[in-house]
């Protein structure tokens, strides 16, 4: 298929020609994003393939659909930024790539955890000046500590086994219990009772009308005074001007985050010599208990490589009218 590739960086044209054997499909990658002033670039494809912060609204869609543009194929597995309804209602079809990693995004998220709790970045620093003190690097052991998982698809099974494995006690919340974790000894929980015990809360959810600012004034005020917070799902599930006041306060005592709300206005860009615009992201980086990292959970060799071979099978699928039912969205959204 004749595909415009949206929000291309060097690594998506690298695994995607490599994962392309004999030229099957036919790309043209264009580092700009898709929006409604870029739409007119995809004109001439029979497909757009687009990232996490494309955003394509229901004007998008029904631009794409105009111009005769068959099928949206996503680089991930969350569809938030895509009008599903306004696809279904035209006929554009919508894949995703609905697990490529589990242990990317699972062994990333216990990265941040690690680094605010040894506070490894510190120390990295203070070494490389010369100074060896490690005054104010005090952490805290994971052994027997409560840690709740919001969320226990894929990833945060993959998460819960690794904190498992530090002897940590792991609570559960999802509206649909994983039965084999169950069997394995976690507890679920309702997601208030999961923030009152827990002393670290990692997210590994979806973002749906239902989850958006999961993490608001109330929630965090049932949190242990002092917790953890860590998020590699998505940045809308925090609500970032309650949480800023919480660690003002003290009541959140560290965050880490690979995701931020308006991250589409900063991840995937260097803006080194820029001065950021964005105050509360600003404020965020001057908090010494808060991690920041730019959407890179996911970013392993082995996921990059399923991403490209699922991206390539959904466009030979839709080719061949053989499309798998696990990765079309507009499916899951009408049954």
């Amino acid at each position: 298929m004749k595909t415009a590739v949206f929000s291309t960086k060097s690594y998506d044209k690298e695994y995607l020609d490599k994962a392309n054997v004999n030229n099957l499909h036919e790309f043209n990658y264009f580092e700009s994003s898709l929006k409604l002033k870029s739409v007119k670039l995809a004109e001439g494809y029979d497909a757009v393939c687009v990232f996490v912060n494309d955003v394509l609204s229901k004007e998008v869609v029904e631009a794409l659909a105009a111009q005769n543009n068959k099928a949206i194929v996503l680089r991930c597995a969350g569809f938030n930024n895509v009008d599903i309804e306004t696809a279904c209602r035209l006929g554009v079809k919508v894949l995703r790539v609905p697990a490529y990693s589990p242990s990317a995004v699972a062994e990333h998220a216990v990265a941040l955890i690690m680094t605010l709790n040894r506070k490894t970045h510190k120390a990295y620093n203070r070494v490389r000046e010369g100074n060896f003190s490690i005054e104010r690097l005090q952490g805290f052991e994971l052994s027997g500590k409560t840690v709740g998982v919001v969320g226990t698809g894929k990833i945060g099974a993959a998460f819960a086994a690794i904190m498992k494995g530090f002897g940590s006690r792991i609570v559960a919340y999802d509206v649909y219990p994983n039965k084999e974790l169950e069997a394995q000894g976690i507890t679920y929980l309702s997601l208030h009772e999961l923030l009152r015990q827990s002393d670290i809360v990692s997210l590994h959810c979806p973002l749906t009308p239902e989850t958006n600012r999961m993490i608001n004034r109330d929630t965090l005020n049932l949190m242990k005074k002092g917790s953890m917070l860590i998020n590699t799902s998505r940045g809308k599930l925090i609500d970032t001007d309650t949480a800023i006041e919480a660690l003002k306060e003290g009541q959140l005592g560290y965050l880490g985050i690979d995701v931020y709300e308006q991250e589409e206005k900063l991840f995937f860009k260097d803006l080194s010599e820029m001065v950021i615009v964005d105050d509360k992201i600003s404020r965020l980086m001057t908090f010494p208990n808060v991690l920041v990292t730019a959407h890179q959970a996911y970013f392993t060799d082995n996921a990059l490589n399923q991403i490209a071979q699922t991206t390539i099978n959904n466009l030979t699928d839709i080719e061949n009218n053989t499309i798998n039912r696990q990765n079309q969205v507009c499916i899951d959204m009408i049954k």
